[in-house]
């Protein structure tokens, strides 16, 4: 090999290796950026996986706590009529005027009614009306030849509904034919 080959050989080599040079700065450079990639990434799952363990303990919290306070406004409508039952058993039996009584047993009725009503529980009281299964629970069969079989007569003890869902059957006694 002459010495043109041997200097040709060399920066043939020469040149190479500084090729390579660039060629392995790109590829450090792009570990190096997919390794900080990946550890940005890792570290927001690891705030997700966080934030959603928060959210979570959050959300059973606030059902928890509506679970055991949804009948608080209801149980508030309720003490107006406790404390108005309370002042109609603490007047002495000297007061006891059955006028006042009566207004007050029916003014007491009156706010039951209406706390009733603000909570949408609806009276089931079916006189007169056909027997329906899904709201009435017969007591007994009476025979009448003025009403026609499976009419309610008597309702022994008002039915209740809550947003449309039976929550009490009407009690009732209901006619039959007459043999």
């Amino acid at each position: 090999m002459t010495d043109t080959e041997q200097n040709v050989d060399t920066e043939d080599s020469s040149h190479a290796e500084s090729a390579s040079e660039p060629a392995n700065s790109d590829l450090a450079k792009q570990l190096e950026d997919a390794q900080q990639l990946a550890a940005d990434s890792q570290d927001k799952v690891i705030r997700i996986q966080a934030e959603m363990e928060n959210l979570r303990k959050r959300t059973e919290r606030d059902i928890s706590n509506a679970h055991k306070y949804a009948n608080e406004k209801f149980a508030y409508e309720l003490l107006q009529v406790k404390d108005s039952l309370e002042m109609g058993l603490n007047m002495s039996e000297e007061e006891i005027d059955l006028d006042k009584l009566k207004e007050g047993t029916e003014l007491t009725l009156k706010v039951l009614s209406s706390a009733f009503e603000k909570f949408s529980i609806e009276e089931i009281n079916p006189i007169g009306e056909a027997f329906d299964p899904n709201l009435h629970e017969a007591m007994t069969l009476q025979e009448s030849s003025e009403h026609e079989p499976n009419t309610v007569l008597t309702v022994m003890q008002k039915g209740y509904t809550l947003h449309g869902r039976l929550i009490r059957p009407a009690m009732v006694i209901v006619s039959k034919a007459a043999d």
